[in-house]
């Protein structure tokens, strides 16, 4: 029997482990010198598979030696650049003219130059990579908690272990891992993951490669990239849900009918991937089609949703393949370099929902991170969700908005520029204001200065002025002798009047100038002579709170309204409440 196994035969062990079987016995292995060539340059590039082929190659000289079987190399090496270019389809061409002169049976693993043999008439055996493996060596060192492996040459074996929402580092063993025992165990790992069907080589690169074996994530470093070899393997402490995260029902709301653009950020093994996938499968259970974009492959996530790596290298074309399969939301996992951000918001702005994971010691770092790399005004169209996650929890949330105005700390009206708004989405407040200034693009903390004794004064009295003149609820703030009055949308035509006619009255009346902004949020309540509206949206039980209590319940009107006696001691508390420009609130409960 003549065998020519190709270079997917030598690399996959399938060769050595038929012969050692008797499959082969007394068998002649005719080993093409392109397949050398191949490994050569492999092995020359620092690529595991190069290594484990030529041990592969004395292992069969072995053989030889034991009389289980006769090797002969045949057939002419190809160059380096014949290898670049063509990868291996000019190889496998060589190695099929080698089985078809030597009316030899080519030996393969490879589908494809299986099914070419076949087309050809070349007899043929195909060994599929083999469904299950045995265990991986590193799968030792890992119980339940253990979030990670680290073994480095001449250095102890450690590991992590989640503790109570930190990570803790212990000792494995006292004694260190030699070269050769790494580069033992570096070798058995590619070889289990280039045969196991569930796992993927993602990087094989000069001193480096990196595996997806199943659920562990394997980063092999050795010479020349790093100062000796190293294995780091790391995996999932725990697979949760997003009702583990204990997550307000206001922000599950933003999460479900608001928020397309959401950040993950937070600093490394703070939890971004395990928050990412609870979302992924929230947006599951909601019907919606997800998709992740990694490398390497390494989320946790049900098999409905499809991983994309990138394509031929580039993310960007897995993104255009994206665009044409249309999900309803995107894990891109992770935006770090500067394509990685142009990716996430060509894609946003595609109309696609995405989810982006990067890594930020501080909430406000995510967004400086686009910032600098996008146009200012889009922000907040390619983001408008901040997550940042530290210990496994959701520890701040921001929302992003543009708007045009006066930045904080500037007083001119001529200085109005557009504006992106960060606010804390818990409590409403405004943290960060992003604007350019002359060239730049920056970044300014908005302070909340306490007001002075002569600004409360002056707040009181035109909050006592403004509600002679205004019948719906408002919120004044007096800054720098200047008026900053809040109003529904639908009241701030009443409050300018035509051609400014009611404005310039009220900046008369009070000697300050006014700046108009609306307030969504603000109550619909009207003062009339004898009562006082209560504009509840919506028919069913209403509370009404000032100061965050409940001075008022009751049922709506077939309109939806609340009519509310003015002389009546709860009319009373809310017509002062809005002279004082205290909050009043209305509740509906929707029947």
């Amino acid at each position: 029997m003549k065998i020519v196994p190709d270079t997917s035969a030598i690399i996959n062990g399938i060769l050595t482990e038929k012969v050692e079987k008797g499959e082969f016995l007394g068998a002649t292995v005719i080993v093409h010198r392109a397949s050398v060539s191949e490994l050569e340059y492999q092995a020359n590039r620092g690529r595991e598979s190069g290594f484990i082929g030529l041990e592969e190659l004395k292992k069969l000289q072995e053989l030889q030696r034991r009389g289980k079987v006769e090797i002969i190399f045949a057939g002419e090496e190809v160059r380096p650049d014949q290898i670049a270019v063509a990868k291996n389809v000019y190889v496998d061409a060589q190695i099929r003219k080698l089985a078809e002169e030597e009316e030899a049976i080519l030996l393969t693993s490879d589908y494809v130059q299986a099914e070419v043999a076949r087309a050809t008439g070349i007899p043929v055996i195909y060994v599929p990579p083999a469904e299950e493996t045995k265990e991986p060596p590193f799968l030792r060192f890992f119980d339940e908690g253990v979030a990670s492996v680290h073994l480095k040459e001449g250095v102890k074996p450690m590991r992590k272990r989640w503790v109570e929402g930190e990570y803790v580092l212990e000792t494995l063993e006292e004694k260190p891992f030699t070269r050769g025992e790494l580069k033992r165990m570096a070798n058995e790992i590619v070889e289990l993951a280039k045969r196991d069907p569930k796992s993927y080589v993602e990087i094989e690169a000069e001193g480096a490669t990196v595996i997806q074996y199943r659920e562990y994530r394997i980063a092999i470093a050795y010479p020349p990239f790093a100062d000796g070899w190293e294995i780091t393997v790391v995996r999932p402490v725990a697979k949760v849900s997003l009702e583990d995260y204990k997550l307000s029902s206001k922000l599950l709301k933003r999460l479900e009918e608001r928020a397309e653009g959401i950040l993950i950020a937070g600093p490394p093994g703070a939890g971004k991937s395990t928050f990412a996938q609870a979302l992924a499968e929230f947006y599951r259970s909601k019907g919606k089609i997800v998709k992740t974009m990694e490398s390497p492959r390494d989320l946790q996530v049900p098999d409905d949703v499809t991983q994309y790596a990138p394509l031929e290298g580039d993310m960007e074309k897995t993104a255009d393949i994206l665009l044409l399969v249309r999900p309803d939301y995107t894990i891109y996992d992770e935006v770090r370099k500067t394509r990685d951000f142009e990716i996430f918001s060509d894609m946003r702005l595609a109309g696609v929902g995405m989810i982006g994971v990067t890594h930020a010691s501080r909430p406000i770092e995510a967004v400086q991170r686009f910032v600098r790399r996008i146009e200012l005004g889009i922000v907040p169209q390619v983001v408008d969700t901040i997550i940042f996650i530290n210990k496994g929890k959701v520890e701040k949330v921001y929302t992003l908005s543009l708007t045009v105005k006066v930045p904080s700390g500037m007083t001119e009206a001529d200085l109005a520029r557009p504006v992106v708004e960060v606010r804390d989405f818990a409590t409403g407040r405004l943290e960060y204001e992003i604007y350019t200034y002359g060239e730049e693009t920056v970044v300014v903390p908005v302070k909340e200065e306490k007001p002075s004794a002569v600004e409360e004064h002056a707040k009181r009295s035109i909050q006592i002025e403004l509600s002679r003149r205004l019948p719906f609820p408002f919120r004044v703030e007096v800054k720098k002798n200047r008026v900053i009055l809040y109003v529904a949308p639908e009241n701030v035509p009443h409050v300018i009047g035509k051609k400014g006619k009611n404005i310039s009255e009220l900046e008369e009346e009070i000697g300050m100038p006014i700046e108009v902004r609306e307030e969504k949020a603000m109550p619909k309540i009207t003062v009339r002579r004898k009562k006082i509206i209560v504009k509840a949206g919506g028919r069913g039980l209403v509370d009404i709170l000032v100061d965050g209590e409940v001075i008022f319940r009751g049922r709506t009107d077939s309109k939806g309204n609340v009519k509310i006696p003015r002389d009546s001691p709860e009319g009373m508390e809310i017509e002062e409440a809005l002279k004082d420009g205290r909050p009043v609130e209305v509740r509906l409960h929707e029947e």
